[in-house]
């Protein structure tokens, strides 16, 4: 067996992170000897043997630490060309409430965080205006978010009656008895109603569509222990992937940004996802100016995910 010198950098790499490998399994070996292209085959088998085993332990543990991870879904960011229509659709039509409201003109852009309770217990939407742009490409990979509600022709003819705009009628959904509708936001950000009894946390899905439905999977269930979602799905916010037969790439557009995820630990988030092979766009740290530490990776379709310190985010609520 040979060995090239980026897999033994990786390995070491990562022990430095999860130092509950047992690291007397490592004495002995020297990576001038696993680096070499054929190297002396003395002992090679035994030491191949030796980092499969001890590499499957690292993984192990960096998934029991993601595991045991508070992880939860915080807000999902998307841009509009216009902040103050687009709180007034919320409000008005979708009974959100503004939570807070900031402008950052060193950046050249004010946000706005929208939802149905408190950012430290309730999935929340953050939107963007960017200073002078008035209109965005949604594309075809966005699909939706989903909205829970007690009555659904009910809040349908509210939005009709304040100018809303409704793209499917109520009524049950094709193949089942649930009650849905779906209505456009003034950018064109598709929103369903589902009618469902009361729940804790009515902002209830993100739909994005995806090439490959059981690659996606399992990315989410390996890098967030997600499984799609942190709780049942009448309770807690849920990330509802689509594939359509035959299509493997979608256009993203620019309006929709990403989902935002509490951890414990940026850093350690951070490096589980490289472990496993994911795509880390920004490394861990914190943002310029308001030092909450955040991370982000891309999923295997490119959506977006960043992780946001528990700690530092709710600081920034005070």
């Amino acid at each position: 067996m040979t060995f090239d010198c980026f897999d033994i950098v990786q390995f070491f790499y990562f022990l430095e992170f999860y130092p509950a490998v047992p690291q007397s399994q490592f004495f002995g070996l020297k990576a001038s000897k696993l680096c070499r292209a054929e190297g002396s085959r003395l002992g090679m088998p035994l030491a191949g043997n030796v980092v499969q085993a001890s590499t499957a332990a690292a993984q192990e543990t960096a998934l029991e630490w993601v595991k045991k991870d508070k992880r939860r879904m915080l807000h999902v960011v998307y841009r509009v060309g216009d902040l103050d229509r687009t709180i007034k659709f919320y409000t008005e039509c979708l009974g959100m409430k503004l939570l807070r409201k900031r402008d950052i003109p060193e950046e050249r852009y004010p946000n706005a965080f929208l939802g149905y309770g408190p950012e430290d217990s309730h999935f929340v939407v953050e939107l963007t205006y960017n200073y002078g742009v008035d209109k965005y490409d949604i594309g075809t990979a966005f699909g939706h978010f989903g909205i829970a509600v007690d009555d659904v022709a009910k809040t349908v003819e509210l939005i009709k009656a304040k100018g809303g705009k409704v793209t499917r009628e109520s009524g049950p959904v094709k193949g089942g008895t649930t009650i849905i509708a779906f209505v456009e936001d003034p950018d064109g950000y598709k929103f369903e109603l589902i009618e469902r009894g009361p729940t804790p946390e009515p902002l209830c899905q993100v739909m994005l569509r995806v090439g490959d439905l059981d690659r996606s999977i399992n990315f989410y269930e390996k890098y967030t222990i997600a499984m799609m979602g942190y709780g049942p799905e009448d309770k807690n916010v849920v990330l509802e992937l689509t594939y359509n037969y035959g299509v493997t790439d979608y256009d993203k557009g620019n309006g929709y940004a990403q989902i935002a995820i509490g951890t414990d630990d940026v850093y350690r988030t951070a490096e589980a996802v490289k472990f496993f092979g994911g795509k880390i766009t920004r490394e861990p740290g914190p943002l310029p100016g308001i030092n909450t530490k955040i991370t982000a990776c891309l999923d295997p379709d490119g959506w977006k995910t960043v992780f946001v310190d528990n700690i530092d985010f709710l600081k920034e609520l005070e």
